[in-house]
């Protein structure tokens, strides 16, 4: 979880990753922003997210986000 945080500071260094509940649903991530996110979670986890997981309760905060990497991990 420590690495995904880094990796969501490294595409938006001012947000609180680890306490922020609601990144979609509050606008703090846009469509670029998701875009980055996914491309860096496909390459440092080596899953590919399909659109099926790209809905906003996967994305509104880093424990959502770690939760679909370890299930897309899971059914590797």
């Amino acid at each position: 979880m420590k690495r995904l945080i880094e990796l969501l500071e490294e595409i938006k260094e001012d947000v609180d990753f680890e306490n922020t509940k609601d990144l979609i649903d509050g606008g703090i991530l846009d469509s670029f922003d998701i875009l980055q996110i996914i491309s860096s979670l496909n390459d440092e986890y080596d899953i590919s997210i399909p659109a099926s997981e790209i809905v906003p309760k996967n994305f509104n905060s880093a424990e959502a986000l770690w939760a679909m990497v370890q299930r897309l991990q899971e059914e590797g």
